[in-house]
């Protein structure tokens, strides 16, 4: 069983930066695809950035391409979300996912685990 914590969220105006973490435990970190997926009130959770479990591949949402930052260091178990220029329609419950055989740019349904989320508001 794999757990994930995630934080690092809060409030920011836009043109602002934050910096998610999501901390895993109880598996194998260093063998899963990690994926960072976000969900806006009244809409379906949408997949933001992924990363290999080798951290040589990074994919990106085409909204968030340029200004969002996937990467992760096996030996702390975390992964993390850099945000940039942070936009109001950035606003939204943030979510990291594991996919525990390692496939790359997995579906949304593939992955096996799930954190809690942590909210971004980004003010206009």
């Amino acid at each position: 069983q794999v757990q994930l914590v995630e934080s690092g969220g809060g409030l920011v105006q836009t043109g602002g930066s934050l910096r998610l973490s999501c901390a895993a435990s109880g598996g194998t970190f260093n063998s899963y695809t990690m994926g960072w997926f976000r969900q806006a009130p009244g809409k379906e959770r949408e997949f933001v950035a992924t990363i290999s479990w080798w951290a040589g591949s990074t994919a990106y949402a085409d909204s968030v391409k340029g200004r969002f930052t996937i990467s992760r260091d096996n030996a702390k178990n975390t992964v993390y979300l850099q945000m940039n220029s942070l936009k109001p329609e950035d606003t939204a419950v943030y979510y990291c996912a594991v996919e525990e055989s390692g496939l790359w740019k997995p579906d949304i349904k593939e992955y096996d685990y799930w954190g809690q989320g942590t909210q971004v508001t980004v003010s206009s």
